[in-house]
């Protein structure tokens, strides 16, 4: 009897063709629905007529895209090439938000074959020159361009040598050049990633403890949530984040697959009674390191641990993130409404004084000019103008708090959810005498956004102006439990201090307000306060020391002008100023 032999494996030389939609993952996110509809349209119409044309056939479809095999290293391009250009022409009309692009690989190898797959590393490596192109684009290996080099009209670039992931050696690659467009320019069709975007990866859970993995994910969870409060954010959806969990991260590759430009990652581990939170922020486009921060706690309630570690990462995060967009805005030679808004909130974070806050406000007008709907920078007006009125810093409060009232209610009006609007406007209404109206305003505030670590701020403040000053200090330590280095921290220490002394606990005012100039040495109002402290408790030396420094911010401040502002009628608060007024003369700040 013959033994039967073992069916031969089927294998051919073959042009493989790699197709995906670029921020596949955001656009089904945002619409499910009308992105699947959309894609199955544009594969009928472009994808299929143009594998058709040139003796290719699709091998399978890959959810968002599709595999093809091709006999002729020049017929697969020449069928990319039509196909990207028929995208475009189709989706020229779709709005920019909702415009699908796709990358495309090719490259030669000899595969196995099955009746409706290929497989081989000249698939994997088609496929991975797909995930290095750019959207619109066309990249190609060595060995497609060594066949195709003067039998197609346009041209390459060459990428150079790329390390592939999962591919053993490195794989020279060129990118296709075709209407003027290459890696370097960025096609009309396509729309880049938003501002702002990012993925929070699930948390490695180190040491593997099953009974910790409950918190691990409940952490990434709860910051995918708070983070997308951010006004202007786009986060991934959790669900599209954690498909990744407990594979390898290659956070350019997950950046273009998501269409973002951050990508948030972090572990948690637990040694003993102690737990350490370590998170990492990176810029998705070049794998840099933006920002990174340790949390060592004592272990205690895990729920109670999860809601103070999401807190203050949300507020870092938010300040981080707006960094980073402000440093892309400097950059661009055509800044659009957005970069100007990153641009006046980058110059605000460099010190609340008029040599960042004018510039600031400069910003924020600019953006208006181009978008009078652009909510952001309706606050930022807003919250330039209360800062310019409560620091003192001009003679024309009235005028400023009153500016700022409207551009709140305007951004309101537009956004009735923005919790920083609603907070934005309580701050108007506490610097004009409606304390108690600006309060509830915070509150509403801190319903939309628990983490608004300002609105408690604003409230403490709301108390010091209703005559409440024992009341202000318990609002601002939970300010800086939520954000315990927040650019607004000089500010809350500053309403404790002035609380203190309405309540003549000079010596803590003291304390207070010396942690408010060490957190900002540049405090237009602070050294004046701080003067008058050391007045009453009769350190002159000290106090006419700190007068003097005051003067070097904010040399037009006089007692006068405090005195005219009208930031409450209330007798207790009126009789806390007038102390603040004697420590000032003692001190030897000018009249006016």
């Amino acid at each position: 009897m013959v033994p039967e032999q073992p069916s031969r494996i089927g294998r051919r030389l073959s042009a493989i063709v790699a197709a995906d939609v670029a921020g596949y993952s955001r656009l089904m996110h945002d619409d499910e629905e009308a992105t699947y509809t959309r894609l199955a349209a544009l594969l009928a119409d472009a994808a299929e007529p143009a594998i058709a044309v040139y003796g290719g056939r699709i091998v399978k479809h890959t959810g968002d895209g599709f595999l093809a095999e091709f006999s002729s290293a020049v017929e697969a391009v020449r069928a990319a090439l039509q196909f990207q250009t028929r995208i475009e022409e189709l989706s020229s009309t779709d709005a920019a938000d909702r415009r699908i692009a796709f990358r495309v690989g090719v490259n030669i190898g000899d595969v196995i074959v099955e009746a409706h797959d290929i497989f081989g590393d000249g698939v994997n490596i088609a496929a991975r020159l797909e995930g290095i192109a750019e959207p619109g684009g066309i990249c190609i290996s060595s060995s497609v361009y060594d066949q195709v080099r003067g039998k197609v009209g346009f041209d390459f670039i060459d990428l150079g040598e790329q390390n592939l992931k999962n591919i053993a050696r490195p794989v020279r690659a060129y990118a296709v050049i075709y209407n003027g467009r290459g890696p370097s320019t960025q096609s009309g069709g396509v729309m880049p990633a938003p501002h702002l975007s990012m993925v929070v990866l699930p948390f490695a859970n180190i040491g593997g403890d099953p009974e910790q993995d409950y918190f691990v994910d409940g952490v990434t969870e709860s910051l995918t949530t708070d983070l997308s409060r951010i006004a202007g954010s786009f986060v991934i959806a959790r669900n599209t984040a954690f498909s990744y969990k407990g594979k390898a991260i290659d956070v350019k590759r997950i950046g273009r697959e998501l269409n973002v430009r951050y990508v948030l990652e972090g572990s948690v581990q637990r040694g003993g009674s102690r737990l350490r939170v370590n998170v990492q922020l990176i810029n998705a486009e070049t794998g840099n390191h933006l920002w990174a921060e340790r949390f060592d706690k004592p272990v205690a309630d895990l729920f109670d641990m999860q809601d103070e570690i999401v807190s203050r990462l949300a507020n870092t995060l938010d300040t981080q993130l707006i960094a980073a967009e402000a440093r892309r805005a400097e950059r661009s030679l055509h800044p659009d409404a957005m970069d100007l808004y990153f641009q006046g909130r980058g110059s605000i974070f460099k010190g609340l004084i008029p040599e960042h806050l004018t510039p600031a406000r400069g910003f924020f007008e600019r953006a208006l000019a181009i978008d009078p709907r652009n909510i952001g920078a309706l606050i930022g007006m807003a919250f330039v103008d209360l800062i310019m009125a409560g620091a003192l810093f001009t003679d024309d409060r009235a005028a400023r708090c009153s500016a700022a009232e409207i551009n709140a209610i305007k951004a309101l009006s537009l956004a009735p959810g923005d919790a920083v609007a609603h907070m934005t406007l309580g701050y108007a209404y506490i610097s004009t005498n409606r304390a108690a109206q600006g309060i509830i305003e915070c509150e509403h505030a801190l319903a939309l956004d628990r983490n608004l670590a300002d609105a408690h701020g604003c409230m403490g403040l709301a108390k010091y102006f209703m005559g409440q000053a024992a009341e202000t200090e318990g609002h601002i330590h939970e300010a800086l439990r939520l954000s315990p280095r927040d650019i607004h921290a000089s500010r809350w220490m500053h309403f404790v201090g002035v609380a203190k002394m309405q309540l003549g606990a000079d010596a803590e005012a003291v304390d207070w307000l010396r942690r408010s100039i060490d957190a900002n040495r540049n405090s237009g109002l602070t050294p004046f306060v701080l003067a008058a402290a050391l007045g009453l408790l009769g350190a002159l030396d000290e106090a006419r020391t700190a007068a003097k420094a005051g003067l070097l911010h904010n040399p037009s401040f006089t007692i006068a002008r405090l005195l005219t502002s009208q930031p409450s009628d209330n007798p207790i608060y009126l009789a806390g100023r007038e102390r603040i007024c004697v420590g000032m003369r003692l001190a030897g700040v000018p009249e006016g």
